[in-house]
């Protein structure tokens, strides 16, 4: 059996989960790796069939996306080139997270695809949302990536598709210890601006990972680091808690690891609102800018218990096996 696993590359959500989902589908057949976007800071183990530009949210530095820069890497005559090259009648099974050019080939040659993402949750109206909704942004996460078939992960089972989240087998082997220190997350914005208000908290030590500094430094109790797999997993394992934006695993592994969690979701940025707002009712606490209220945020927040004890089995090897016994031989020309 040929299986093509289509992954969006904007972020770090998509491969991480894609770096503990490709060995168990390499286990029914022979596997083909196709990422589209430019944004990710990990990678792969295994080689890569297709990779492509895609399309890709550029992360600014003042809490939100950059629209100008995502308009101009854009190229849509590329995409619709790309999206025309793949051979999608040699697979027998294609699987989709959030990737738009296979999920949009698919769609206009009327083959049969699976989503198998975080994003996939969005289709059920049981899903949490803020009580603002946006009607507009509801359309893109439906549209994005549009696949015939869905399979969905979240911080709860809000739906009968809907799985809890695919916690890396890394990330379940480590010892997690406190030390005291806290674990900073947030990729759009400015480790310059993080800094200025973390030295105002000076009480604790922090660990930011920046996706804008490529050089390390200390500033007093800041220590700045550029992004890196294993020198995130050990901060996370040995913190206190985690100051994350409103992505998805970040949060799910550190509460996985009974990390406490502050969220601050990108502005203007709808799936990671939906997803602060599901955390919110767990009982993490969000905040939705940086301000002068900032620092008494942190304050707040540090010198607060949070115990939320979450359930996350390690069903992943079970909801693969599910997957490809259900959708696998089944015709994948649906015209």
């Amino acid at each position: 059996m040929k299986i093509l696993y289509a992954i969006q590359g904007t972020g770090n959500g998509h491969i991480s989960r894609a770096r503990e989902i490709v060995p168990l589908l390499q286990q029914y057949g022979e596997l083909d790796l196709l990422v589209s976007g430019t944004q990710a800071d990990v990678s792969l183990s295994q080689p890569l069939k297709y990779q492509f530009h895609g399309f890709s949210y550029i992360f600014g530095k003042k809490g939100g996306i950059d629209y100008w820069k995502t308009f101009k890497v854009m190229n849509l005559r590329q995409f619709w080139k790309d999206m025309h090259s793949i051979p999608l009648e040699d697979y027998d099974l294609i699987i989709n997270d959030f990737e738009p050019l296979t999920a949009w080939a698919c769609r206009l040659k009327k083959i049969r695809s699976v989503s198998l993402s975080h994003q996939a949750s969005f289709l059920s109206d049981k899903t949490p949302r803020p009580a603002k909704r946006e009607k507009y942004a509801e359309i893109i996460l439906k549209y994005y990536a549009p696949t015939t078939e869905h399979v969905g992960f979240h911080f709860q089972s809000y739906d009968d598709f809907i799985h809890t989240p695919v916690i890396r087998s890394e990330i379940r082997n480590l010892d997690p210890q406190n030390h005291g220190y806290y674990t900073v997350y947030l990729p759009a914005v400015d480790d310059k601006l993080l800094v200025k208000y973390l030295l105002s908290v000076p009480e604790v030590k922090w660990q930011v990972f920046s996706k804008h500094q490529r050089t390390p430094y200390q500033n007093g109790n800041v220590q700045v680091k550029h992004i890196d797999n294993e020198l995130f997993n050990k901060s996370l394992e040995n913190c206190e808690g985690l100051l994350t934006g409103g992505g998805f695993e970040g949060p799910a592994e550190a509460l996985y690891l009974g990390k406490k969690v502050l969220m601050i979701p990108m502005k203007n940025q709808f799936e990671q609102e939906c997803n602060a707002e599901a955390a919110r009712l767990m009982g993490v606490p969000v905040i939705h800018k940086i301000d002068i209220e900032f620092t008494e945020s942190l304050k707040k927040w540090i010198s607060a218990e949070q115990k939320i004890i979450v359930d996350f089995p390690n069903q992943t090897a079970g909801i693969v096996e599910q997957l490809v016994q259900t959708f696998a031989g089944k015709k994948l020309n649906l015209a």
